[in-house]
């Protein structure tokens, strides 16, 4: 026979980490944002695509001058005891391994990319980019592969700001990878 409990917890029961891991693998994408569950289909292969033609720019450039980590998803980054996230792709600077744990990567990086799908932008655009923010996520990318467009949003006092929005097939530097030189023509193939 099961006990009652001698108190329920009031409100809303928040998910941890511990939680997530005992989550079936059953192919789905789950996150914990605020310690809600979010569930997510497979991506499509256009975001596939785009997300395998920009690691393969990230990653032989930050490999290349040794300059930290690029990942893929799935790649559990764990914000908080409540916030485990699936970001497409993820950029740890040199310097900042100790957040990069054999389960995850356990703190913001330095870069989180999302790719839009038309299930997530709202949740891209509105509660992630908040998310990102309050942790302390330096840079975030939001590509939109059908209207092929790449925003790039800095940190600026805990908030994002839009300091740029390359489209088609321009030439995109940033400030925290200046000397990579992006040609979005490429990304979208």
């Amino acid at each position: 026979m099961s006990r009652v409990p001698d108190r329920i917890p009031p409100g809303p029961i928040k998910l941890t980490y511990e939680d997530y891991v005992n989550l079936p693998d059953d192919g789905r994408r789950y996150e914990i944002l605020d310690g809600e569950l979010e569930v997510s289909p497979a991506p499509s292969t256009r975001h596939q695509g785009v997300s395998g033609n920009l690691f393969g720019v990230l990653h032989g450039h930050v490999r290349d001058r040794g300059l930290g980590r690029v990942y893929a998803a799935p790649i559990d980054v764990i914000l908080a005891p409540t916030t485990v996230v699936q970001p497409d792709l993820v950029f740890v600077a040199a310097g900042r391994d100790t957040i990069v744990m054999l389960r995850a990567i356990e703190g913001p990086p330095d870069l989180i990319v999302e790719i839009l799908s038309p299930w997530s932008t709202q949740r891209a655009r509105v509660a992630k980019a908040a998310l990102y923010a309050r942790c302390g996520v330096r840079q975030y990318w939001v590509v939109d592969p059908d209207a092929r467009i790449l925003e790039v949003y800095e940190l600026e006092d805990a908030a994002y700001r839009l300091v740029g929005k390359p489209d088609g097939a321009a030439r995109v530097r940033t400030v925290l990878l200046p000397d990579l030189e992006i040609d979005l023509g490429g990304v979208w193939v």
